[in-house]
């Protein structure tokens, strides 16, 4: 145990660490701030109940109840309808940053900002893949927009709404004005312009500073191509629908080889073709855009044997199986070998060399070394992985087919959940837990699904993040540091505000939003106290400082969400973050003093 002389030097020693490993380490950001507080844990320069609060920290809660809310949307096809009305089918990055930005800033200021990026982040990373995309483009910009939007109303941030609660204390007790604190969108003032001049600097200067980051291995390693059959339903949302309008023009590596009507085949099928009821449906492509296929509410497998599995819908998985040379049904149709009642599993799809298969998939024989796209229970992996009948057999990943009658039910549950602490009725917490065990009740989301569905990486680094934070808050170090720098600053107001916000902005990125704001607020009233002049430009500097928090992954739980997944490193949110954070300040100190003046 270290003594207590030594605590705040053990932090920052510690912060320092942990900084650069982000920095310049490629290890996991998770178990990188674990580490961080553990030693400090262990140096006794933490205990280990002021350390581990943060696991119940409200924000932390709200995003793993929301991990469940978007695996009830994701299994219902609900979540890929708001990505197809948000995002559409941009023709660039800038445009499809554009159309993401700009709806999660909108929605942060009536919103708070961690739920809109929690639910955001599979939108835009299903988007991502089906476009070739790097996500590293997208989910820090996503975070950023998220956290400006938020500064243009009382209740865009909770940082906003702790901040007025202080000053609205403060007045009271010091008998000045009516005590009301801030109104609803008075910070929009600064926080407004704020978030177009941000918006701008993410959508032109995002692509040229971020460094694109993709998987080892790139969406063009399988050249597998399945010919795969679909019909649309009657009464299907598809019909009536052009090709274009349909979402059927410009898949990810899949085509729109022919459509069979009746007994007409069209061929070469122009964009501005109406799709009709029990149309059949051609593609070509490989597995991925195969699963994409079965997420499209009103297009079904065009073989009627999927109806006769035994097995619920939302229960199968889709499974490729190789044809080995001692499959009993070697040089038979898969009709005539009956395939379905001998295996439990429908024949979706079939893969050949490369070849274009016309049949329909049950005139297709058997040969040795074709690749099969089985519709399936989750018990045929288990029964047929060792089989002689199959060289290998494997599960499709995120393959089973959605629900789509439950999708309006999803969308409800989301829309009242938002609307709920839209109003104030429940907090973004309550609400979140409430939607995701309601999704669970009405089968929209399996227990099992819903547990899967929690990202545990993201909820450790943000609840580590948080606890390196109150570390540094609860030494005193930072207080100490801050109040040291203010008196320094002499009897200049414009000065002093500069120096108030750009600690507030300083620490917020050290420590969290939350703890800097209230380690700065009363400062700032003192700092207005000994110059005599108005408090409010010092609360507003508080207020903006302490929510625009874009230079380090650790100040705040959005840019800890999108840390890993983006493939992000430490100096990424400072060679895009800090100059944002630079505009920020730039607009508030010029602004603030005319608005609210000394």
């Amino acid at each position: 145990m270290l003594p207590e002389a030594f605590h705040i030097p053990a932090v920052f020693v510690v912060l320092a660490a942990v900084v650069s490993a982000l920095t310049f380490l490629r290890a996991a950001p998770d178990a990188v701030l674990t580490a961080g507080l553990t030693v400090l844990l262990a140096c006794g320069v933490i205990a280990p109940k002021d350390a581990l609060e943060e696991m119940a920290n409200e924000g932390l809660i709200a995003v793993a109840a929301l991990f469940v809310v978007a695996e009830g949307l994701k299994q219902t096809g609900g979540l890929s309808f708001i990505g197809q009305q948000w995002i559409g089918r941009p023709t660039s990055l800038i445009v499809a940053q554009l159309r993401i930005l700009t709806p999660s800033a909108v929605m942060s200021a009536f919103l708070n900002n961690t739920p809109v990026v929690a639910m955001m982040m599979p939108i835009v990373a299903d988007w991502a893949r089906k476009n070739r995309i790097s996500v590293t483009y997208l989910l820090m910009p996503l975070s950023f927009a998220a956290i400006l939007g938020g500064l243009c109303t009382l209740i865009g941030t909770s940082t906003t709404l702790v901040v007025h609660g202080l000053l609205r204390d403060y007045e009271r007790l010091n008998d000045l004005g009516t005590g009301a604190g801030l109104s609803m969108f008075e910070v929009a003032w600064v926080g407004f312009p704020a978030t177009i001049f941000g918006l701008l600097y993410l959508l032109f200067a995002g692509q040229k500073i971020l460094t694109e980051r993709r998987p080892a291995i790139t969406f063009g390693d399988d050249p597998r191509e399945y010919t795969v059959e679909m019909t649309v339903e009657p009464g299907s949302p598809l019909v009536g629908k052009s090709i274009e309008e349909a979402g059927l023009r410009h898949l990810s590596q899949m085509y729109l080889s022919e459509i069979e009507r009746g007994d007409r085949t069209l061929v070469a099928v122009a964009p501005t073709e109406c799709l009709e009821a029990n149309d059949r449906l051609v593609f070509v492509g490989i597995v991925d855009s195969v699963v994409d296929l079965r997420k499209i509410p009103g297009l079904v497998p065009a073989t009627d044997q999927t109806f006769k599995l035994n097995a619920p819908t939302d229960k199968r998985v889709m499974v490729e199986a190789v044809v080995s040379n001692t499959c009993p049904f070697l040089r038979m149709s898969i009709r005539e070998a009956r395939f379905r009642s001998h295996y439990n599993a429908v024949v979706i799809a079939v893969a050949r060399n490369g070849q274009r298969l016309r049949q329909k998939i049950g005139d297709i024989e058997l040969l040795p070394g074709d690749t099969l796209l089985l519709e399936a229970p989750p018990g045929f992996l288990t029964s047929r992985r060792n089989s002689r009948d199959f060289f290998l057999v494997s599960e499709v990943e995120d393959s089973t087919p959605p629900r789509h009658d439950k999708a309006w039910l999803a969308r409800l549950v989301m829309v009242a959940m938002v609307a709920v602490v839209t109003a104030g009725l429940l907090p973004m917490m309550t609400a979140a837990l409430l939607a995701g065990g309601l999704l669970v009740v009405f089968r929209c989301c399996r227990i099992a699904d819903a547990r899967r569905s929690i990202d545990w990486s993201v909820l450790i680094t943000m609840a580590a993040g948080l606890g390196l934070g109150a570390a540094l808050d609860k030494t005193g170090g930072a207080r100490v540091i801050a109040e040291v720098l203010i008196r320094a600053a002499g009897d200049n107001p414009w000065v002093v505000l500069a120096i108030v916000y750009f600690l507030t902005m300083i620490f917020t990125n050290l420590i969290t939003a939350k703890a800097a704001a209230v380690l700065f607020f009363p400062i700032a009233m003192a700092g207005a106290t000994g110059l005599g002049v108005s408090h409010k430009p010092f609360a507003i500097a508080v207020v903006v400082s302490a929510a625009a928090t874009f230079a380090t992954p650790i100040g705040y739980q959005t840019n800890l969400m999108v840390f890993g997944p983006g493939g992000y490193r430490f100096s990424d949110f400072l060679r895009l973050g800090g100059p944002l954070s630079l505009i920020v300040a730039a607009i508030t100190l010029v602004l603030t003093p005319f608005i609210w003046p000394f």
